[in-house]
């Protein structure tokens, strides 16, 4: 089978697709060694590969309900999953008692279940290589660079307390399944 066959599992849209998963799960680990400078590379890299399957997928008709569901199981990872890591491993380091913990790990369980939630409902409104000109709320990639940001205004003190940070947090996740529309790149 080729790589630029529909019917091929393993095509080269949905190869791009698997890079992207592999760059959030090596970046999970990366966040668990202590190094988010290495994490925070793998995951614009994941980034640029979402962006990239989705335009290999139009370009050479790859597009299938198979890629519409391995392109969100990726997106779940690396910028759902992984952002979430990425800034609770990082607040760790401010916190100074359980309480602090416990809330911060319920705020991000809450954003990864609201990130999932957006996947599959977008999921369930996409069309086989169709593009709309609107997201309805904000797509898990923003909300992970929103993630990102807090986690830069954390690490160089701009924002030190870390319940600001957890309604932040609140916020972002709320946004992902708003009404919101955000214009489609």
């Amino acid at each position: 089978m080729s790589l630029l066959d529909k019917d091929n599992r393993f095509n080269l849209a949905n190869l791009i697709t698997f890079g992207n998963i592999a760059c959030g799960v090596i970046a999970i680990y990366f966040i668990v060694k202590g190094d988010f400078l290495t994490a925070i590379v793998l995951a614009w890299i994941a980034g640029g590969l979402d962006i990239a399957d989705g335009k290999v997928a139009r370009r050479f008709h790859l597009s299938t309900d198979f890629g519409i569901q391995l392109d969100s199981f990726a997106d779940f990872l690396s910028f759902v999953v992984m952002p979430s890591f990425l800034l609770f491993y990082a607040l760790q380091k401010g916190m100074t008692n359980g309480m602090q913990e416990i809330v911060a790990g319920v705020v991000f369980v809450f954003y990864i279940i609201s990130g999932l939630r957006r996947l599959v409902e977008f999921n369930l409104k996409a069309d086989v290589g169709g593009v709309t000109k609107f997201f309805e709320g904000v797509p898990t990639p923003l909300g992970a660079i929103f993630l990102w940001v807090l986690y830069l205004l954390y690490s160089y003190e701009v924002i030190e307390n870390i319940y600001i940070i957890t309604v932040c947090v609140i916020m972002i996740a709320w946004s992902l399944n708003s009404k919101l529309k955000i214009p489609h790149p």
